[in-house]
């Protein structure tokens, strides 16, 4: 239980709020975000690169999400957003390998929210392949080819890459977001979560002048 809260920023937010960053129209390295040395490369060079890292057991990753929904509405053309699941242990591994399945099989984006929901919502426990399986037939996946994709080399390929992306951003807790593989945006830098979405907005207009 230690281990978890301090992988998942047990400290993440004292409540400055929105208001304290009203004002701010430049933010600074070192102190609102810090540079990923080296810069790591973009799987699409003539768009900004934007990575949300999560756990979905991760309480503030759940709380992340009202704010981020709102911002996703809204994101430029030449914005590149995705998300990538974090695995510092086996338990964060079994949700990963549920998000990549979700993804293959076309359902993410109608679950997603949803599986925050049960799990810090309703609290419950969906931390092994037949309850996921279980909690993915809601949106009409066969149980049995959930599973089979679950174990495929597809996703065992992508939780392997995972594992390698996210250490070499050198991401220690969650939520995080990365900008252009250049930037790494933490909670305890930002301090909230508008303000992890300001510093986002800030570096990507950087990165789109510079292109």
């Amino acid at each position: 239980m230690r281990k978890f809260w301090l992988v998942c920023v047990v400290m993440f937010f004292v409540s400055f709020g929105h208001a304290a960053f009203a004002n701010e129209t430049e933010f600074a390295e070192g102190v609102d975000y810090q540079l990923i040395k080296p810069a790591q490369a973009t799987d699409d060079s003539s768009r900004v690169e934007v990575i949300e890292i999560f756990w979905y057991g991760c309480p503030h990753c759940h709380r992340f999400e009202p704010a981020l929904g709102p911002w996703l509405k809204n994101v430029p053309k030449d914005v590149n957003f995705y998300r990538l699941p974090a695995i510092f242990n086996a338990n964060w591994e079994v949700h990963a390998r549920a998000y990549f399945t979700a993804d293959i099989l076309g359902v993410v984006e109608k679950s997603h929210g949803a599986l925050f929901h049960q799990m810090h919502v309703e609290h419950k426990s969906l931390n092994t392949v037949e309850k996921l399986a279980k909690f993915y037939a809601k949106y009409g996946v066969d149980e049995a080819l959930f599973k089979k994709t679950y174990r495929s080399f597809v996703v065992n390929t992508k939780v392997a890459r995972t594992k390698d992306m996210v250490q070499r951003y050198g991401v220690t807790g969650v939520p995080a977001l990365v900008v252009e593989g250049k930037y790494l945006i933490t909670g305890p830098m930002a301090q909230s979560y508008e303000n992890m979405l300001k510093i986002t907005d800030y570096l990507v207009a950087k990165e789109r002048k510079a292109k």
